[in-house]
């Protein structure tokens, strides 16, 4: 089989074209310019010390379009989003499946540690053996044809394993570090990067949730819901976003006993396992951030892509802008952008 495969020059990839290629297949790699601060050449030696033809492909234009314009807009509007769910289903996997289909290749694939089953006749991401480096939650927004085209090789190996297997190799990448900060801006501080490339984001009130008047922020892209620390006030206890509101510009406050949501609202909803539904209501297992649990919850859908969520016993800090990701007993049943 022809695979053409995504290639970072981390470990994860590196020892992915091991397998592949080590399971008989024809293994092409590809990496993706995305912006300034990609690692070609770490790939390439990948790609070298494997025996294999490495293609650059430069999707700039598309990343800064549906990806970073995506992120700065969504800070703006008080919101926190995830790019890494954006890139997945707009850019890295969808470049990588138009390429794969213009130039004959039978599959894509990834690092990723996640898997790809059959549910009812369709396909969905469900979760790897790994449980501390699944990585489905980030991937939910995949569509049906790429998702039928995808082979993930790392679905049933255990990190700790790629990385000690990889040194006994001597692969290149063995012992890189793995990146935690957004890759479109390493020094981590996107208020900065969203001040310096789109616009700045005006002072404004801390308000309690009855509306006092508690102090002054610096910009509501320098908070999200949640957060805790460095919020630059001091009250005496304990003080928690849980909320943002940029038509007044205002960030509001409490203690952590309030910050729970019994009832969420989400939009933009990609349906996977599950078959696209527009009424009628499910039971299921969902989780708001990346990190957190899966929390029992209701979902009653509600027409055009939206559904209202009850959690059971409360989500903690659900985020808007971040995604909800919903599953059933075999994988990801569908997800949507909390609103």
């Amino acid at each position: 089989m022809r695979i053409l495969l995504g290639m970072s020059g981390g470990v994860d990839s590196a020892y992915t074209a091991k397998l592949l290629i080590e399971k008989g297949h024809s293994v092409e790699g590809a990496v993706l310019k995305m912006h300034g601060f990609t690692d070609v050449s770490s790939a390439q030696r990948c790609a070298d010390a494997l025996g294999m033809p490495l293609h650059v492909i430069d999707c700039t234009r598309e990343f800064h379009e549906r990806v970073v314009e995506n992120f700065a807009s969504e800070y703006l509007s008080g919101r926190t989003p995830n790019p890494c769910v954006i890139c997945n289903s707009e850019v890295k996997l969808r470049v990588l499946y138009d390429f794969a289909i213009e130039n004959g290749f039978d599959k894509i694939a990834t690092g990723h540690y996640a898997r790809v089953i059959k549910n009812n006749e369709r396909f969905c991401i469900a979760p790897a053996k790994d449980k501390r480096k699944d990585q489905s939650y980030v991937l939910w927004r995949l569509p049906q044809e790429i998702l039928a085209h995808l082979t993930l090789p790392l679905s049933d190996i255990e990190k700790t394993d790629v990385q000690s297997e990889s040194r006994a190799e001597g692969l290149p990448s063995a012992d890189a570090k793995e990146s935690q900060e957004i890759c479109f801006i390493p020094d981590n501080d996107y208020a900065g990067y969203i001040e310096r490339n789109f616009q700045s984001s005006p002072e404004g009130n801390f308000v309690d949730v009855n509306g006092k008047v508690l102090g002054r922020h610096k910009g509501i892209i320098h908070y999200t819901v949640g957060q805790r620390k460095g919020l630059g006030i001091s009250l005496g206890k304990r003080m928690f976003v849980c909320k943002i509101n940029p038509d007044d510009n205002t960030v509001v406050l409490s203690d952590e006993v309030k910050h729970t949501a019994d009832e969420i609202y989400v939009d933009g909803l990609v349906f996977s396992g599950m078959a696209p539904a527009e009424d009628g209501e499910v039971s299921l297992t969902a989780k708001f951030r990346y990190l957190s649990p899966r929390v029992e919850v209701r979902v009653k859908f509600l027409g055009n892509g939206t559904a209202k969520v009850s959690a059971q016993e409360g989500a903690r800090a659900v985020t808007p802008g971040q995604s909800a990701v919903f599953y059933d007993e075999n994988g990801i049943a569908f997800g949507g952008i909390v609103r």
